[in-house]
């Protein structure tokens, strides 16, 4: 996968949100985007998405990000990058999926936390549904991607993984690579 999709997490709030914000960054990475960026987070989250980038493999990016996001926006779009932002409010994702996987620039996958600002609507190249109905960031996210990439990430390979899944209808078992 070829793609250049990216995340950005804003509205982290520290100490309700670590685990779910980690969670995002672990979907990213596992279903096919090359990193993220999270404003206002604790360094123990890039600790742990880069820790899990060590042992299960990469490449993947984890940044920590302290301008406000409304310039990051503007920044990645000045680079040629869209925004796609998932909200409950979009535009249907089966809508809009073909445009958007047509679309040869860099890609920004904006997730909220909390209620995200309203500019975010207006600065953001795509709103996105994944459904017009409450539900988490984190399956909003891997449900994008897993329709972004028409179910290919879900047989991704990671260099330099030093663990390694060998599926199995029963049971565990986990093999170390020796790197």
């Amino acid at each position: 996968m070829q793609e250049e999709i990216y995340v950005l997490r804003i509205g982290h709030r520290i100490e309700r949100d670590k685990r779910v914000t980690t969670h995002v960054g672990l979907v990213a990475r596992a279903f096919g985007a090359k990193g993220i960026f999270i404003t206002n987070a604790e360094n123990e989250i890039k600790s742990k998405i880069d820790q899990v980038t060590r042992i299960w493999g990469g490449p993947f990016i984890c940044e920590l990000i302290d301008v406000d996001w409304k310039k990051f926006i503007s920044n990645w779009k000045n680079e040629n990058g869209i925004i796609i932002h998932l909200t409950m409010y979009g535009l249907p994702v089966e809508e809009k999926i073909d445009e958007i996987r047509l679309r040869k620039e860099k890609k920004l996958v904006v997730v909220g936390a909390e209620k995200v600002p309203n500019e975010l609507y207006y600065l953001s190249d795509y709103n996105i549904s994944i459904t017009n109905q409450p539900h988490s960031e984190i399956a909003a996210l891997a449900l994008f991607l897993d329709r972004f990439y028409s179910g290919k990430e879900l047989s991704l390979k990671f260099s330099n993984a030093k663990l390694k899944i060998v599926p199995m209808e029963r049971g565990k078992k986990v093999i170390e690579s020796r790197i």
